[in-house]
């Protein structure tokens, strides 16, 4: 019978039966597949609540996210301005202003939240 998780020895037991599960070709609509949803559920839950991924600072999504476009440096400033603005921004001398903000959630599909975070 399938419990809560509320500890890490629950949560260490879950993660070890859903990669055990995934290992296998369960075949849909099946007890196994039942089970494999319902600890990823409880296994996420579980995360969430006590495990929780913070939010990046905005200059680290801003080069995580040229990073996985592979854009270029010359691509970055047409978004931020001067080439030297890019610089200021990229080692926070300068903050973002808020048309930069904008350019970057509509461009490079960042979170304008994440943007607007202090750093």
């Amino acid at each position: 019978m399938i419990k809560p998780i509320k500890s890490n020895k629950q949560y260490e037991d879950a993660l070890a039966r859903v990669y055990t599960l995934m290992q296998k070709e369960i075949k849909p609509a099946s007890k196994e597949s039942d089970e494999l949803e319902v600890l990823s559920i409880l296994v996420k839950e579980y995360e969430q609540k006590h495990l929780p991924i913070p939010k990046p600072n905005p200059l680290e999504a801003i080069k995580f996210r040229i990073e996985q476009m592979q854009m270029s440096e010359a691509e970055l400033s047409s978004i931020l301005g001067h080439r030297s603005r890019k610089s200021e921004i990229l080692s926070g001398k300068r903050k973002l202003s808020l048309s930069m903000i904008r350019k970057l959630h509509d461009l490079l599909n960042i979170p304008a939240e994440i943007l607007i975070k202090a750093y």
